[in-house]
C-alpha cells in the first residue's frame, strides 16, 4: 500500500514480546535517521500497553504512555540489551478487564471475557497525528500491527524475536546472540560436566520452533539435541546418550531440548494462566527429561534452563548489524509512502514483504533437511545453496 507522504511527518515505534538484544540499536537508528529526514518520532512505552492505556482527557497518562524521542536521548542506548522503551505482551484486539486502565474498565458490561479496543488505538493515534507506526516484535506484536494494517492505518513492521520463528522472513532480531549465548554456556557447562563425568541436559527457550536448540547443538557439538517440531522417546534417548558417554574419553555427554518439546505421547510443559495471545508459560521439559533419563540410566544429571540468559545483554555484531538495516529500510519504505509491509531478510538479502505474510505460515525447522529423527540430532544434509542460518 502506497500513501503520499508530505510535509512534517510523524512516526511512532514500539517494541513488544520479549526482549531481546538489538533492539536498542533498531530504536536508536530509527531516531537519528528519522531526524535527520525531519521526521518527529513518538516512542510508545510498554509495547501495545502504551497507545491502550493513552488518554486524550487525562494528560497524565501521556507521560506514562508516549516519549518523544530525539537523537540525545538515545545517544547511547545501542550500548546495552534489552529495550529503552520497555515491553509487554498486551493485545489490545482481545484485552481482559484487569489488564485495562481504569478509564477503560467501565466499557465492560460483565457478560464478556475480553473486549476489542481497536478503535481506541487507532483513535489515539489520529489525535497524536502519527502518519505511520514502526512496531518491533515476533509473531504476536506484529499480529496486531497487521489488524492495524486491515483498518488502514499505515504500518511498517520489524521481526523481532530469539526463536527466529516470523513467518517470511530468514532472520528476526535477537537470534544471533541467542545462539551465541546458548553456545558459550553449552561449552562452560562442559568443565562441571566433564568434571563430575554427568549428563547434562541444557534446556533453551522455544516455543514452537526448535531452531535454537538445532543450531546451538549443531555449532556446540552437542550430542543430542531435542526440537520442538519431533516428539521424542525418552527409552531411545538414553540409549543414544548412554553410547555418546561411554564413546567420550572424558566420561560425560550433552543434550540441548527446546522448552516447547514434548514426550511421544505428551504434551507440552505449560504453568500459569494464558497471556493476552493465548500462551502459557513454557519450561521444565528439561528437568522432566533429566529425571528420566537419570531413572532409566542411573546416572548423576547436571540440568540447566538457560532461559532469559539467551535473551540477557548486549548485541552481538550481527544482530546489531540487522537491527540497524532493518531500521534504515524502515525509514526507507516510510519516506516512499510504502507501507502494511514487514522488513525481511531474504536468502541474504535484504528486503521486505507483504505483512499479511506472517498470518499465512508457520515458521519451522526443516526436519527433513536438518534433523535426524531417529538419532536425535542435526543432520545438514547439504549446506550449498541454503541461507545462512540453514531455513
Amino acid at each position: 500500500m502506497e500513501k503520499k507522504v508530505k510535509g512534517k511527518t510523524t512516526i511512532a515505534i514500539l517494541t513488544g514480546g520479549g526482549d531481546v538484544p538489538g533492539l536498542n540499536p533498531c530504536i536508536k537508528t530509527l531516531v537519528y535517521r528519522a531526524a535527520s529526514e525531519g521526521i518527529k518520532v513518538l516512542g510508545i512505552r510498554r509495547g501495545w500497553a502504551g497507545i491502550l492505556g493513552y488518554n486524550p482527557d487525562d494528560s497524565s497518562t501521556s507521560d506514562r504512555s508516549i516519549q518523544e524521542l530525539i537523537p540525545s536521548e538515545v545517544r547511547t542506548i545501542d550500548r546495552s540489551g534489552g529495550t529503552y522503551l520497555h515491553t509487554s505482551r498486551t493485545n489490545p484486539s482481545a484485552a481482559r478487564e484487569k489488564e485495562v486502565p481504569d478509564f477503560l474498565k467501565k466499557q465492560f458490561d460483565g457478560k464478556e471475557d475480553v473486549k476489542d479496543f481497536t478503535s481506541h488505538v487507532l483513535k489515539n493515534l489520529e489525535y497524536l497525528k502519527v502518519d505511520a507506526i514502526i512496531p518491533i516484535g515476533g509473531d504476536d506484536t506484529l499480529s496486531f500491527a497487521e489488524r492495524l494494517h486491515r483498518e488502514g492505518f499505515p504500518v511498517i513492521a520489524i521481526p523481532k524475536t530469539m526463536d527466529n520463528d516470523v513467518f517470511g522472513t530468514d532472520y528476526c532480531i535477537g537470534f544471533s546472540t541467542a545462539v551465541t549465548r546458548s553456545v558459550n554456556f553449552v561449552n562452560a557447562l562442559r568443565t562441571s560436566t566433564g568434571s563430575h563425568e554427568r549428563i547434562a541436559v541444557i534446556e533453551l527457550f522455544g516455543r514452537y520452533c526448535g531452531e535454537t536448540s538445532l543450531v546451538a547443538a549443531y555449532l556446540a557439538g552437542v550430542d543430542r539435541a531435542i526440537i520442538s517440531e519431533v516428539p521424542f522417546d525418552p527409552k531411545r534417548l538414553a540409549e543414544l546418550i548412554m553410547k555418546d558417554k561411554k564413546a567420550n574419553p572424558k566420561n560425560y555427554a550433552m543434550i540441548t531440548i527446546s522448552e516447547g518439546a514434548r514426550l511421544i505421547g505428551g504434551e507440552m510443559f505449560l504453568s500459569g494462566e494464558s497471556d493476552a495471545y493465548g500462551h502459557r508459560r513454557l519450561g521444565g521439559i528439561g528437568e522432566e527429561t533429566g529425571a528420566i533419563l537419570k531413572e532409566l540410566t542411573g546416572e548423576d544429571v547436571l540440568n540447566q534452563r538457560l532461559s532469559y540468559l539467551m535473551r540477557s545483554g548486549t548485541p552481538d555484531s550481527l544482530d546489531q548489524m540487522v537491527a540497524v538495516n532493518y531500521a534504515n529500510t524502515a525509514i526507507d519504505l516510510f519516506l516512499k509512502g510504502i507501507f502494511g509491509r514487514l522488513v525481511a531478510l531474504s536468502r541474504g538479502i535484504y528486503t521486505d514483504i507483504p505483512l499479511s505474510t506472517i498470518t499465512t505460515g508457520q515458521k519451522r525447522v526443516d526436519v527433513r533437511e536438518l534433523y535426524d529423527i531417529e538419532e536425535y540430532r542435526p543432520k545438514i544434509r547439504h549446506v550449498s545453496g541454503k541461507p545462512m542460518f540453514l531455513y
